[in-house]
């Protein structure tokens, strides 16, 4: 890895190969989550948070305010890797089954991993967080607002969507201007 290291910003112990083994309880939200990482990073992330990694010194330094002590380091990392441009690397590697009790706590952990890459992504990708919700609320506006035609009747639902569907595609612009002023 490290030599693979010398072309690349960083390269991640990707578990991914034949025999890696998680129990069904991981499984699940480690889908989902890792499809969601994938997306907001636009790219495939096949392991968000191995800490089977290589990375230059310099590309982390950049991110050392926002970086958590915890194990969630990992995934900040590969967030903010992954949005700003730089060049990532996945080497399979294997996983044997742990010996002994994990620290990880499945529905506490979760719900910690799900709020990181909220806020990592907020940090680095706003409007690609952000345009789903103001499409959905969109939507909802724009139904909203059919009904209330042919009903003849405007109601306070509609002009509420109306707001939220705004207040979150300005958002979304502000927050992606923000972040492309402070990549300058």
């Amino acid at each position: 890895m490290i030599e693979l290291a010398e072309n690349y910003d960083m390269v991640v112990g990707s578990r991914t190969a034949d025999d890696v083994n998680y129990s069904w309880i991981r499984k699940i939200p480690k889908y989902f989550l890792v499809r969601w990482v994938s997306w907001i990073a636009k790219t495939p992330v096949p392991d968000m948070n191995s800490g089977m990694r290589v990375f230059r010194k310099d590309v982390v330094e950049k991110f050392l305010s926002i970086l958590p002590d915890s194990f969630s380091f990992t995934t900040t990392i590969t967030l903010a890797t992954l949005t700003n441009q730089y060049s990532v690397l996945y080497v399979p590697i294997g996983y044997k089954t742990r010996v002994g009790k994990s620290k990880i706590q499945p529905i506490r952990d979760t719900l910690r991993f799900a709020l990181l890459i909220l806020r990592t992504g907020m940090y680095f990708a706003p409007f690609r967080l952000l345009m789903p919700f103001f499409l959905l609320l969109s939507l909802g506006f724009g139904a909203s607002l059919t009904y209330d035609l042919i009903q003849s009747d405007l109601t306070e639902k509609t002009l509420l969507l109306m707001i939220a569907a705004m207040n979150t595609g300005m958002i979304a612009l502000l927050g992606d201007m923000i972040d492309k002023r402070s990549v300058q």
